[in-house]
């Protein structure tokens, strides 16, 4: 799709895992540690257009690129976290889950994730500082050994 920043040749700069159909790619302007997403390789909008090979693919390798990020970032626990449609913050037209490690105390409550993101007016907010090359770089590098 044009103008997809997903679809873009730019994002494999991001990519640190893959699987047939879905890609695993460190966001550019993590709100915590290790907040990655998981796109589909194919340009879809909702979880409801994806064919059942793709969804269930996705699904697995969701669950497959937690537990790397978990295991990475020494992780306790992990949002899952998905926004479709504008008015349910989706700044991106490109299906897309959030995976956010956790860490013990890493915000004053568990919760305090999803008031961070209304702060910042949407989970892709260009409000947002962003990584620099080398900085995501540096990240996808770290993050390629756990899913070899």
């Amino acid at each position: 799709m044009p103008d997809c920043p997903f679809c873009d040749e730019s994002i494999h700069k991001a990519v640190f895992a893959e699987s047939k159909h879905c890609l695993a790619v460190y966001n550019r302007s993590p709100i915590l540690p290790g907040h990655s997403m998981v796109i589909p390789r194919k340009h879809y909008h909702t979880v409801l257009e994806l064919p059942d090979e793709i969804y269930s693919d996705m699904m697995h390798f969701m669950r497959t690129v937690s537990g790397g990020l978990v295991e990475a970032f020494g992780a306790t626990g992990i949002n899952w976290t998905l926004q479709e449609g504008e008015d349910a913050g989706q700044t991106v037209e490109h299906l897309h889950f959030h995976l956010i490690p956790r860490q013990p105390k890493d915000l004053p409550q568990p919760g305090d994730w999803y008031p961070r993101l209304r702060e910042n007016e949407a989970i892709d907010s260009d409000k947002r500082p962003k990584l620099s090359d080398e900085e995501m770089k540096k990240k996808v590098e770290k993050l390629k050994p756990f899913f070899r």
